[in-house]
């Protein structure tokens, strides 16, 4: 046996539940906004605050264009694997 600690993380079936539970909460929040959407007044600067799951859309299109300027920042930022040396 390895004399490695293991983590949280290192059982496969630990991941997938953790995913479950994620997506059992997202579901659960987009439940509480259908309900809840026309019953609760919001108080929007623009109008395309007050679309359905607006949050949610921007906040996932936010992360993925995130992800896209972080892989073209790497290509200018990258350095030389002996840059150190």
């Amino acid at each position: 046996m390895s004399d490695e600690k293991q983590h949280l993380f290192d059982k496969p079936e630990n991941r997938v539940r953790v995913r479950k539970y994620l997506f059992i909460s997202l579901a659960l929040l987009l439940i509480a906004e259908m309900i809840l959407f026309r019953s609760v007044h919001h108080h929007v600067h623009f109008s395309w605050e007050s679309h359905f799951a607006f949050y949610a859309v921007y906040g996932f299109v936010s992360c993925v264009l995130l992800v896209f300027v972080a892989k073209g920042m790497r290509a200018i930022l990258k350095r030389k694997e002996d840059y150190y040396d």
